[in-house]
């Protein structure tokens, strides 16, 4: 049997809740990152789906899993705020207002991506998204593992996974471990920015709102940009 044709991994699933697993499934999910198989992790908004982000097949699989297309590249989990300097360039100032405020948190920027980087998460144009969630299971594994490529956990045109069962069900065939923390918080997905123009844009509402956005950025000496594009949606990140 060839390589392709290889069967998948068996789901492991692990209840982070209980002390004596959660190691267990760190050390697990880690490995299986690294042999580069998906992951379904908790975050502060919504489960998600997670591979190696420097690992291509890999995100590839992640977006055949949701069935998406390149064109809905995943944001990429970080778990130091001093690592957005390593993945993106040109980050503007309020930009880093907004990370110093609320990361760890639901809010997702979207910067320039460095152009040293050997990836590919689709078609980004030139842009990476990333973000610092805040849940220490999702930290404590992205520790291990460095920036891992994560989309929410669902399947396309479904709602994003709000507990571990939700996303078994939808994704369980295409991944190797499960990291199960009990039901999210909400229902919400990150509130993503664009932070490539002279203003930040919205291009989702989540979690965060955009009154504390405001704001922090009246605090920083800047303003929204409350064009015609914002709420417009983006690739689905947790």
């Amino acid at each position: 049997m060839s390589e392709t044709d290889a069967e998948p991994p068996q789901l492991q699933r692990f209840d982070m809740r209980d002390g004596d697993l959660r190691e267990e499934g760190l050390a697990t999910a880690s490995l299986a990152v690294r042999r580069g198989e998906l992951v379904v992790l908790p975050t502060d908004t919504v489960y998600g789906i997670g591979c190696d982000a420097f690992e291509p097949e890999s995100v590839q699989a992640l977006l055949d899993a949701k069935g998406r297309g390149r064109d809905m590249p995943p944001p990429v989990l970080i778990s130091a705020v001093t690592t957005l300097d390593a993945l993106a360039s040109s980050v503007p100032e309020w930009a880093r207002v907004l990370a110093d405020s609320y990361w760890p948190g639901p809010l997702t920027l979207v910067c320039p991506q460095q152009e040293s980087l050997q990836w590919d998460l689709g078609e980004t144009r030139g842009t990476v998204a990333v973000r610092m969630p805040d849940h220490d299971v999702a930290l404590d594994l992205i520790q291990r593992t460095g920036p891992l490529a994560v989309s929410s956990a669902n399947s396309t045109g479904e709602p994003a996974a709000t507990d571990a069962d939700a996303a078994e069900r939808m994704l369980g065939s295409s991944l190797s471990v499960l990291l199960d923390a009990g039901p999210t918080a909400g229902e919400q997905p990150s509130t993503i920015l664009d932070c490539t123009g002279e203003r930040p844009r919205v291009l989702r509402e989540g979690a965060l709102s955009l009154a504390d956005i405001r704001a922090t950025l009246t605090s920083a000496g800047t303003s929204l940009d409350e064009g015609p594009e914002e709420g417009q949606e983006t690739g689905a990140g947790a």
